[in-house]
């Protein structure tokens, strides 16, 4: 049987797809060889994600360009595609699968006039989301998965998991600035508080710090009750010698500034977040929700950890353990944010020195800064 270009692709080649992108870009850019007279086309697919229910890929067929438009949980339910497809010209849509997948495939033609697609093209178009349905299907479950692992694990470490690195005992030593922050008299908060009103409030911390560590380049590892730990690999890229005639050590000292000075702008914004939700809490009479966070950097074992049948992926290593105890000593010292010495090596940022404090469990003494305005 001799296919067009087109539906062989989709038989033979199209479930190995790196991505939805990728996939509707190459198909497009089949049809136009096969003589379809399109302007662009879009995809939509729903996900299994706490913020975003669907994502929609957007073809310009006289760019080849794709762009990636949200469409969030929160929001009323839009048909991006559809919108952006009907300012092109006359638009083809099918949804693909069963309805309850959310696979929606549309094209637009070329503005003639008339308004709509010529039938032997619309018919053209059916069968192309006929052969599309079994490479689409493959893709949105592979989509699936990667959104719940991301939404669980963490981007880094779900694109880890999804490329195999899942027996127990398996990971990588890496160099991170490592941040350890939780709320102040938390158990005694939660006794006086109502449930519900103790699950929103701490939501609303974790809004704060974990979109700062986003924001800056961070990945949260795990939240701890009301605590988290968050790291801010080095980047290996930046490490490597590079043109500009730096050597290799210099590359890898701006690396190890780069992350540390990531994590010192990630706790700033998470301190003026915590600032602003506590004015919202004051003038709704709720008592305020002091933290404690602690920066270090490092060395850590970043890998699969756990029992046979349970397995966390998640960071070990003595700079854990000292950014951990680290965070315990902002009360004690009156301090909202408490930062190392191997921090302190690696930045500009002015920093205040709090002198040499011993740590439990920690065997030499940690010089210990604050930031100025703390």
């Amino acid at each position: 049987m001799d296919l067009p270009s087109s539906l062989a692709w989709l038989v033979d080649e199209a479930a190995a797809s790196p991505g939805p992108e990728r996939f509707l870009a190459e198909l497009g850019r089949r049809l136009l060889s096969d003589g379809l007279p399109l302007a662009g086309g879009a995809l939509t697919l729903s996900v299994p994600h706490p913020i975003i229910a669907r994502r929609t890929w957007l073809w310009r067929a006289e760019t080849g360009a794709v762009i990636e438009a949200l469409g969030f949980a929160a929001a009323p339910e839009s048909e991006a595609g559809r919108d952006w497809l009907a300012g092109l010209g006359p638009v083809w849509e099918e949804r693909i699968g069963p309805s309850e997948d959310g696979l929606l495939l549309g094209w637009a033609g070329i503005a003639d006039g008339a308004g709509t697609f010529a039938a032997d093209d619309a018919a053209r178009l059916g069968d192309v989301a006929r052969f599309a349905a079994a490479p689409l299907a493959a893709l949105a479950a592979r989509e699936a998965r990667a959104a719940l692992l991301e939404a669980y694990l963490g981007r880094r470490s779900a694109a880890r998991v999804q490329a195999g690195a899942l027996a127990r005992g398996t990971g990588e030593t890496i160099r991170a600035a490592l941040l350890c922050a939780d709320l102040r008299d938390f158990t005694a908060l939660s006794e006086v508080t109502e449930p519900h009103a103790m699950i929103a409030a701490l939501d609303a911390w974790f809004d704060r710090v974990a979109g700062a560590v986003h924001a800056f380049g961070g990945e949260v590892l795990k939240f701890i009750g009301d605590g988290v730990l968050a790291i801010f690999p080095v980047a290996v890229a930046s490490a490597e010698p590079g043109a500009d005639g730096a050597s290799q050590g210099d590359n890898i000292a701006r690396a190890d500034r780069n992350a540390c000075e990531a994590a010192l702008r990630a706790v700033a914004a998470s301190r003026a977040g915590m600032a602003h939700l506590d004015q919202i809490r004051q003038a709704q009479g709720l008592a305020p929700l002091p933290f404690g966070a602690a920066l270090h950097f490092g060395e850590i074992l970043w890998g699969n950890i756990g029992a046979a049948d349970r397995l966390d992926f998640t960071a070990i290593g003595p700079a854990v353990n000292l950014v951990s105890r680290l965070e315990g000593l902002c009360k004690p010292l009156g301090r909202s944010v408490l930062i190392s010495g191997a921090v302190a090596a690696n930045t500009q940022t002015a920093l205040t020195p709090l002198g040499e404090h011993a740590l439990r469990g920690i065997a030499e003494p940690c010089a210990v800064f604050a930031l100025p305005e703390d």
